[in-house]
């Protein structure tokens, strides 16, 4: 009587076909996806660098969160309220902003997590680097922080 159980090789194919099949791969980012989250980081950065807490605030959701040294904060009047305690007590940052080692790696068609290297630099001061984590969300207003790990 022949064996009813199918041969090892057709089992291994049928599991191999399965994992790839159900593995799950980030889409490689959009040029434009890329190209927009970077420029929006680029117009935080001269906001910043003019004495302007509006730009640098646009980039984030109105439901955004932040956190920093001292935990997580809610919503932009929370973070800007944040930044003013802190970079901006003196009316403006005293040191100029820049980005270094930015990475855009897309979760989806409307989701992207962003890192990279902030640096404040200039007024005599030691230069500040650290790094950050963010995740973006595409908005009908463009491309916003929804979570800011710096």
């Amino acid at each position: 009587m022949p064996s009813l159980r199918p041969p090892l090789s057709l089992i291994a194919a049928a599991a191999a076909l399965s994992v790839a099949c159900h593995a799950r791969t980030s889409p490689a980012p959009s040029p434009s996806a890329a190209i927009e989250i970077r420029t929006v980081l680029d117009s935080t950065a001269a906001g910043w660098n003019r004495g302007d807490l509006g730009p640098y605030m646009a980039a984030y959701a109105p439901d955004a969160d932040a956190g920093g040294t001292s935990g997580f904060v809610h919503g932009t009047a929370a973070i800007e309220d944040s930044m003013r305690r802190g970079f901006w007590k003196n009316g403006r940052p005293a040191q100029q902003l820049h980005y270094e080692h930015l990475t855009v790696r897309l979760l989806g068609a409307s989701d992207a997590l962003v890192t990279g290297q902030y640096v404040l630099s200039g007024a005599g001061l030691p230069d500040r680097t650290g790094w950050f984590t963010t995740v973006w969300e595409q908005r009908p207003e463009g491309w916003r922080m929804i979570h800011d790990h710096s």
